[in-house]
């Protein structure tokens, strides 16, 4: 490994680290106890945006369940950096989020397209009349299903100009360092949506910050998957295509359980490799980078999986991957070596991208280094990469991992639940 490989990797292993994390939140908790302030949760709020009023929903639970001072603000769509393919982004959104709300046991139906330009401008000026009143928490839910739900906006209720919340809102986001809405900030950590929701509930609950009465299960409970290992295998049969990428950390949190979930159900999987977005021309600045990391150091300590002593594969490491991965798969060791690659650049610090971190991935997997190592380099693997791409986009997907079962596709190592249950259906 090269010296500076070597320096990242151990600089990644203590920054991403439970250690580092647990300092950093003893740190703001000093801090916040030092000044005398109370535990202060920011929320940034997107009108038009399905996760957020999923979160509306469940905003007054959480309220009433923790000692806080909540402080919502009112903020733009993400920027265009962020949001690279925004329209399929913003139809998935609300496919997603219907989903979501099913299984949450909250409102939100897709109606097929975004709310009109002028319904998003009067619900703007209701949510930024309740946030001058201090209403938000209890409006919110209801000013979000007039939007969604395609109900008339009541003539009596108070508004006022969005524009000046929209700017603090904005500046505020930005400042602290993130670009999504349905956010929640505390204590110098990020927590997105109902999703990440119980990460802050967790954390409140360990600072004494509930109030009296018994403990709870989290407003939304994290699915894991597959859920059901100690009942007999079904024979579903049918197949998974798992759509990931080498240089995607949450493909790798995914790997395992939609292996096991496969499995389970006795359906084929089937490796779906496409490049990572930035090798095909997105960006990903360092905010983004550094939210992506972090939230996915939580998720693998939660999940049990090693994770934190990275070597960034991107550029010619995934390449040189690539290159090995259609003779793998063609030899039945498509998984394990997949599974081999993103275990060692993300939580063993191999460098892919150099002959001895390559030989041993490819050797890890089971396979001969003998063979391997005559395929590194050539460019067959890019059409298959391409063809996989496109159908991914087909599918009304962008990013990795992402999954499809059947008629049912989706985004994200969160959702595997969804995949689980389309198996179960058979």
């Amino acid at each position: 490994m090269s010296i500076k490989s070597a320096i990242s990797s151990a600089v990644t292993s203590r920054l991403f680290s439970e250690a580092a994390l647990a300092r950093r939140r003893a740190s703001a908790e000093r801090a916040r106890v030092a000044s005398g302030a109370p535990h202060k949760v920011e929320y940034f709020h997107g009108a038009a945006d399905p996760y957020a009023h999923l979160v509306a929903q469940v905003l007054g639970e959480f309220v009433s369940r923790y000692d806080i001072v909540l402080q919502p603000w009112l903020c733009s769509p993400p920027p265009d950096w962020a949001a690279p393919d925004r329209e399929r982004l913003i139809a998935y959104a609300r496919e997603d989020a219907a989903r979501l709300a099913r299984r949450a046991g909250l409102e939100f139906a897709d109606p097929g397209h975004q709310p009109s330009a002028d319904r998003i401008a009067k619900a703007d000026a209701q949510f930024a009349a309740s946030l001058e009143r201090g209403t938000f928490v209890a409006d919110a839910a209801a000013i979000g299903a007039a939007l969604w739900g395609g109900a008339a906006f009541s003539n009596s209720a108070a508004t006022a100009p969005p524009a000046p919340h929209y700017r603090a809102g904005d500046a505020r986001r930005a400042k602290l360092g993130h670009y999504l809405n349905a956010m929640f900030y505390y204590g110098g950590e990020w927590y997105w949506g109902l999703d990440r929701l119980h990460f802050l509930e967790s954390r409140l609950a360990s600072l004494g910050a509930r109030k009296s009465g018994p403990a709870a299960a989290a407003i939304f409970p994290p699915p894991n998957c597959p859920s059901s290992q100690a009942q007999v295998r079904s024979s579903s049969g049918g197949a998974v295509d798992f759509f990931l990428s080498f240089r995607s950390p949450y493909t790798y949190l995914a790997a395992e359980r939609v292996k096991a979930l496969a499995e389970h159900h006795g359906a084929e999987l089937r490796l779906r490799f496409v490049l990572p977005m930035v090798m095909r021309g997105m960006q990903v600045p360092r905010s983004k980078s550094f939210y992506i990391t972090s939230d996915t150091a939580r998720e693998a300590w939660r999940l049990g999986v090693p994770f934190g002593r990275i070597c960034d594969p991107v550029g010619r490491p995934v390449e040189r991957g690539y290159s090995v991965l259609p003779w793998a798969i063609a030899r039945g060791h498509g998984y394990a070596y997949c599974h081999a690659f993103m275990r060692a650049v993300w939580s063993q610090g191999v460098d892919a991208g150099e002959q001895s971190g390559l030989r041993r991935i490819v050797e890890n997997a089971g396979l001969p280094w003998s063979e391997a190592r005559s395929l590194i380099g050539n460019d067959d693997w890019r059409a298959e990469a391409e063809v996989n791409r496109q159908e991914m986009f087909g599918l009304g997907l962008w990013g990795v991992p992402s999954f499809r079962c059947r008629d049912v596709a989706v985004w994200g190592q969160d959702r595997l639940w969804a995949i689980e249950d389309a198996l179960a259906k058979g």
